[in-house]
């Protein structure tokens, strides 16, 4: 029998979690839904990542609510995608923050990562018609900036390229925790298509040199403590790397897309087929790993009838 479309049969709902990592910040968890941050300063308010529905972004007001009343002042949206962003003005934030390439991504792709994520991820957008139009920053940045929530430091950064060539990290200094968005998951399928494997596992080493204390991944739980965010680290480059190594070797030899689908399952799936949204995203990775073997570095752009045409050809 077919698999359903991507995630169109996942319709159960998820436990959420709130997890204090670090002091005043938390890591807003769904059992490997996307994942929102909370920093907390003398002052005010700073979130990590928005949802996919204003009514999904209202989940995460709620935690926040039981922790602080201080007002939310700032947005920041690690890379752009549609599950990430669309929720952004239940937050009503003065300052909406992303990388000058997040925003580039935007323009050039925005409206149909919008609609190709509402069509893999119905569950994911509850609430779908208060969404009001694409997410723009109100502010963008290239290398790195700071954000001051009264003394507390913000430092926001782009480390490299990786889950996507926009992606910043969030690092807190005064606890040492780090806000690192899809580069790093947790028992959960890393989405790399609209990745760069060659790219990602220096954007990793360059994340681990900071020495985390705890990290808020894009999808997973909360890693608290160094084990648990060294192990996070490695488990991830091990499964972009045994994503991207299989299907190099075909394209390199000049086979076809579904013999690189059939070397990466043979790699892949022994490891990780219990990784949350393993099933949804490997298509759409060994697509992305053929391209980017064959020299295709910017990511092609994804539309809902592309993905039912490569879904039917590698997963249906």
């Amino acid at each position: 029998m077919a698999k359903a479309f991507a995630s169109q049969g996942d319709l159960s709902e998820k436990k959420t979690s709130f997890t204090e990592i670090g002091e005043g910040l938390y890591a807003f968890t769904a059992e490997g839904d996307p994942n929102s941050g909370v920093i907390i300063g003398d002052e005010s308010v700073m979130v990590v990542e928005a949802q996919a529905t204003p009514r999904l972004a209202g989940k995460v007001i709620e935690a926040i609510r039981t922790v602080t009343d201080k007002p939310i002042s700032h947005l920041v949206l690690t890379h752009y995608h549609a599950v990430r962003v669309l929720g952004a003005s239940a937050f009503a934030a003065p300052q909406v923050i992303m990388s000058d390439d997040a925003r580039a991504m935007v323009v050039e792709r925005g409206q149909e990562d919008w609609d190709s994520e509402f069509a893999r991820f119905p569950r994911l957008f509850q609430g779908h018609e208060s969404i009001p139009g694409l997410t723009w920053p109100t502010t963008t940045f290239s290398d790195a900036m700071s954000v001051y929530l009264g003394n507390r430091r913000v430092d926001i950064m782009h480390l490299g390229r990786a889950h996507t060539a926009g992606d910043a990290v969030i690092w807190v200094p005064d606890q040492e925790v780090m806000f690192t968005g899809d580069i790093v998951e947790y028992h959960s399928a890393c989405y790399c298509g609209d990745g760069h494997f060659a790219d990602w596992g220096d954007t990793l080493d360059n994340i681990a040199s900071f020495d985390p204390a705890s990290i808020a991944p894009g999808r997973g739980d909360a890693l608290v403590g160094r084990p648990m965010v060294a192990e996070a680290l490695e488990k991830t480059r091990d499964f972009v790397e045994s994503t991207y190594r299989p299907v190099a070797r075909v394209a390199a030899r000049g086979g076809s897309l579904k013999e690189a689908w059939d070397a990466c399952r043979a790699e892949c799936d022994p490891k990780f087929s219990d990784y949350a949204i393993y099933e949804h995203c490997l298509p759409f990775n060994v697509a992305r790993a053929y391209d980017e073997a064959r020299g295709i570095d910017t990511p092609r752009i994804w539309t809902a009838e592309r993905d039912r045409e490569m879904w039917d050809a590698l997963q249906g």
